[in-house]
C-alpha cells in the first residue's frame, strides 16, 4: 500500500522533488511518511532516477543494469545519488540486489550458463570477494523480515496510513506601540495535526486532516498587541483546543501524466498550484506567514476547490485551479460565491537543480479584500474599498541550487484590483529572496536560512478610502533547523519587521521562537 500511495504522490511533486533546501512539502499541511522508492509505470527504466540525465558519463552502464538486470532501485525520492560515497556495506547491498536479479534470470533460461559463462564467473568472484558482507546482510535482514511481519499484523489499518505532527512553540517579542498597544507576553502553544491518507485503485488518494491548536487572538497580530498581519506566524491556528477537520482531499490519476483533485475542505490555491518554496512547511519551513510563499497562493480566503495538474513534458508542469469561499452555502454556491479564484501556473525545470514558476490568477471579492493575511490592512483590504472588485494578479517563483549546500530562493507578485461599481482601483505588490544553507557543521538534516521580503504593500491606486501605504516595510528572518531525529526538529530563529504597516511612523517589532516539531 505504501508504494501505492507513493506513487500518486510521486506525480504530484515530481517537479520540485530534487532541489528543495530542505524537505520540503508543496503545502504546509501533515504528509505520512510513505515516499518509497519512485514505482515504474511499466518496467524499470533509468529515467525513473530524477538526477541521471543521458549526458552522465556513467549513464549506459546504469542503464544496462537498471534495465537488463533491474538493479539498483535509487533512494526514496528517485534519486540514484551516483555522487555519494558509500561503504562496502551498501555496496554489498546493491551486489546482493543485483545477483538475486541475475539469477533469477539464468534460472529461467536453460542456456544462460553457457551463453552468459563470463558473466557467471564475474559473479562467483564477486560472491567470494564479499562473502563476509553478504552474510552480515543476511543476518541483519532475518530480524527485519519478522518486525515487518509483526507491524503488519498490527498496523492501523490495511489500506489506510496514519501519520501526524505536533508544534510546540515559545514565542516572545518586543517593539511597535505603534503598531499596536503594547509588548505582549511570552506565550507557549502547540498545534496538532493527525492525517489519514487511502487509496481505492492504486492510483488515486483520499486524505483527510484533523487538526487542533490554541493560538487564541490572532497572537501577536491582535489590535491588543502588535495590531499587523505582519507579525502572523506559519504555525499558529486557534481551534480553543477542540479538533476540527481542516482538509479532505481527492485525487486520481489520468494517464500517466495527468493528476485531478477535489478539495471540498481545506483548499487554497496552493493545493493545486505547486508554491515552489523550500520553506512552505508549518512544522519545517518558515517561522513567519509571509516568508512560507507567495501571497498569490492565499488569495480569497477558499474553502473548497477543484484543479488539474498535467505533465506536459518532463520538464514542464501545467497547473489549474479553482476556488470559492463558503461554498457550500446554498444561496450563492460553488460557481457564484461572494469570494472565488481561479489560477493558472506553468512550472519549467531547466536543470535537475532549476524550478521555476509563472502564475496568472483572477480573483473576485464582494468587499474588494484579498485576505491573504500576509501585509499591510491597507493593502490586503484594498484600503478597505468595501466593493465588489476583480484582481488580477502575475507572480514568480525561483529555486537554483548552485551549488551542493547551498539553495537560492526568490518570489514575487503584482496585483492590480479594480472596483465593479466605481473607478476606484489599487495595485499592490510583494517579494522575497532566501538563501539556504543545508547540512551546515556537517550535521545531515540541519538548515540555516535567511528569508528577506516586503510584505504586501499598497503601492498605487486611486479613488480609495485610506489612500495608499505611505512607506516601504522590510521583514527579514533568521531561522536554525536543528535535526535531532529523524522525528524530532529544533528551530530557533528570529523575525525583524521594520517599519510595520508600510509606515515609517510605526516602531520596528521583533520576534523570538523557538519551535519543536515531532513527527510519528
Amino acid at each position: 500500500m505504501k508504494s501505492v500511495i507513493a506513487g500518486i504522490t510521486c506525480i504530484l511533486l515530481g517537479a520540485s522533488s530534487t532541489i528543495a533546501a530542505t524537505p520540503a512539502r508543496v503545502e504546509p499541511v501533515i504528509e505520512p511518511d510513505v515516499t518509497p522508492p519512485i514505482p515504474a509505470i511499466a518496467s524499470p527504466s533509468v529515467r525513473d532516477f530524477v538526477d541521471v540525465t543521458p549526458d552522465d558519463w556513467a549513464y549506459q552502464a546504469l542503464q544496462r543494469l537498471v534495465e537488463q538486470y533491474q538493479c539498483f532501485e535509487g533512494d526514496r525520492v528517485g534519486q540514484f545519488d551516483g555522487r555519494r560515497s558509500l561503504s562496502r556495506y551498501e555496496f554489498a547491498a546493491g551486489l546482493n540486489q543485483c545477483l538475486q536479479a541475475i539469477e533469477a534470470r539464468f534460472a529461467a533460461l536453460d542456456d544462460a550458463i553457457a551463453a552468459e559463462a563470463e558473466t557467471w564467473q564475474t559473479i562467483q568472484v564477486l560472491q567470494r570477494d564479499f562473502a563476509s558482507e553478504l552474510a552480515a546482510l543476511n543476518r541483519d535482514i532475518a530480524p527485519l523480515e519478522q518486525r515487518v511481519e509483526t507491524i503488519t499484523g498490527q498496523q492501523f489499518s490495511s489500506t489506510t496510513v496514519m501519520g501526524g505532527e505536533a508544534i510546540f512553540s515559545l514565542v516572545s517579542a518586543t517593539g511597535g506601540d505603534p503598531p499596536g498597544n503594547s509588548d505582549p507576553s511570552t506565550t507557549l502553544t502547540y498545534l496538532s495535526r493527525l492525517g489519514f491518507v487511502s487509496s481505492f485503485t492504486g492510483r488515486d488518494r483520499l486524505r483527510l486532516e484533523l487538526l487542533a491548536g490554541n493560538f487564541s487572538d490572532r497572537g501577536l497580530a491582535n489590535p491588543d498587541r502588535f495590531n499587523t498581519d505582519m507579525a502572523l506566524l506559519s504555525f499558529q491556528s486557534d481551534t480553543d483546543s477542540s479538533v476540527r477537520l481542516s482538509k479532505l482531499e481527492y485525487r486520481t490519476a489520468i494517464g500517466d501524466r495527468l493528476v485531478v483533485t477535489f478539495r471540498p475542505v481545506g483548499f487554497s490555491l496552493s493545493s493545486v498550484l505547486t508554491a515552489n518554496s523550500p520553506y512552505f512547511d508549518a512544522g519545517r519551513g518558515s517561522l513567519s506567514r509571509f516568508a512560507e510563499a507567495n501571497p498569490i497562493f492565499k488569495l480569497g480566503s477558499l474553502d473548497a476547490g477543484i484543479g488539474v495538474d498535467w505533465l506536459v513534458a518532463d520538464n514542464l508542469r501545467l497547473q489549474v485551479a479553482y476556488g470559492a469561499g463558503d461554498a457550500t452555502d446554498s444561496q450563492e454556491g460553488f460557481f457564484d460565491a461572494a469570494s472565488s479564484a481561479i489560477g493558472a501556473q506553468l512550472l519549467l525545470k531547466p536543470s535537475p537543480t532549476m524550478l521555476a514558476g509563472l502564475s496568472y490568477v483572477n480573483a473576485y471579492s464582494d468587499t474588494g479584500r484579498l485576505n491573504t493575511f500576509t501585509g499591510s490592512f491597507r493593502a490586503d483590504t484594498t484600503s478597505f474599498l468595501d466593493e465588489p472588485t476583480t484582481t488580477h494578479a502575475i507572480g514568480t517563483t525561483f529555486q537554483w541550487r548552485f551549488a551542493r549546500d547551498l539553495t537560492l530562493g526568490a518570489w514575487g507578485s503584482l496585483l492590480f484590483t479594480e472596483s465593479q461599481t466605481s473607478d476606484a482601483r489599487a495595485t499592490t505588490s510583494t517579494y522575497l529572496i532566501s538563501l539556504g544553507y543545508s547540512d551546515p557543521f556537517g550535521r545531515d538534516g540541519d538548515l540555516l536560512a535567511l528569508l528577506v521580503g516586503q510584505p504586501l504593500r499598497l503601492i498605487d491606486g486611486d479613488d480609495l478610502p485610506f489612500g495608499e501605504d505611505p512607506d516601504v516595510g522590510i521583514q527579514a528572518e533568521l531561522l536554525y533547523r536543528l535535526r535531532l531525529s529523524d522525528r524530532i526538529a529544533l528551530t530557533p530563529g528570529i523575525i525583524w519587521i521594520h517599519n510595520p504597516e508600510h509606515d515609517a511612523d510605526n516602531h520596528d517589532i521583533w520576534i523570538a521562537v523557538l519551535r519543536t516539531t515531532l513527527r510519528f
